[in-house]
């Protein structure tokens, strides 16, 4: 497989162990053009948050994605122009390291109540003050969210919202959970428009009877839902999705292994993926997006 294919990927910092500057080096010799990364990635550097910033554009390493738990939407007062202010924070942190998109996990605080028009300009308040900095933001629904806990939830919410730099992140693990038929995920993922889902976060799944109630989150092709995965992936690009796919499993398990095991596991994944699954080599993805631009 070549570099056009591995450039298809980006690697989730959190599925590595160790400091920043290892995280980095590991994706890059593994192949990876890409990474995605979080708030302590930056924070944790021993020499701040600017050497930090300076390691990673010397890494040679692009930022395809920023991931910010803000907890942001669906709340009001006090506590809302607190997270407001998270939330710019991380719009500079993304903005200094030239990241086009800020990844916003669907916020945990239950609002006082009930209140979609609340989350719906929340959103869009967030979408305009980052319109000017050229940053996009990926919504995501998660189990863990006090309100949009699926993907079609926070769709329905960006949908709303209609802003033109805000879209959906969509995380494997909320469709594979689902259990739903082929055909059945084809009419849901069939409602989403591909030109606003900004970020795929893949991860495969280990279920067994002495792991907790949530799976374990494993690289794809490592886990027991293999074969959905593929039909995901294969749907998605069906559909007209040619943005980056985040390999985003973490667990206990890869942070007790050296970052670099972990990667090569990852490139693995991403060579499955784009040779056997994808298959996608020619013509490339920016090729394809030039020529629909230039048809305009």
């Amino acid at each position: 497989m070549n570099n056009a294919n591995m450039n298809d990927f980006s690697m989730d910092s959190r599925a590595l162990a160790g400091s920043l500057t290892a995280k980095l080096r590991a994706v890059r010799e593994a192949g990876f053009s890409q990474i995605t990364l979080c708030a302590q990635d930056l924070m944790n550097h021993p020499d701040g948050v600017d050497a930090a910033v300076a390691s990673v554009q010397a890494s040679g390493l692009c930022v395809s994605g920023f991931q910010a738990d803000c907890d942001f939407e669906g709340l009001s007062g006090p506590l809302h122009i607190f997270k407001l202010d998270l939330a710019k924070s991380m719009l500079r942190l993304c903005q200094a390291m030239d990241c086009p998109l800020l990844v916003l996990p669907a916020s945990r605080l239950a609002p006082a109540t009930d209140d979609t028009p609340t989350l719906v300009r929340n959103l869009r308040q967030l979408a305009m003050l980052a319109i000017p900095l050229k940053i996009k933001i990926a919504y995501q629904g998660w189990t863990g969210a006090a309100m949009a806990q699926t993907y079609l939830q926070a769709w329905d919410l960006v949908c709303e919202a209609d802003m033109p730099n805000l879209g959906l992140s969509l995380d494997s693990e909320d469709v594979l959970t689902a259990n739903l038929s082929q055909d059945d995920l084809l009419a849901d993922l069939e409602m989403l428009d591909a030109d606003r889902l900004f970020l795929v976060q893949l991860t495969d799944l280990l279920v067994q009877s002495c792991l907790p109630a949530r799976p374990l989150r494993v690289l794809p092709g490592d886990g027991t839902h293999r074969v959905a995965l593929a039909a995901l992936v294969t749907s998605l690009h069906g559909l007209g999705y040619r943005g980056s796919y985040n390999l985003a499993a973490f667990n206990d398990d890869y942070a007790a292994m050296p970052p670099q095991h972990v990667a090569q596991r990852a490139r693995g994944s991403a060579l499955w993926l784009g040779q056997d699954v994808l298959q996608r080599s020619v013509p490339l993805p920016n090729q394809i997006r030039l020529r629909r631009s230039l048809t305009v």
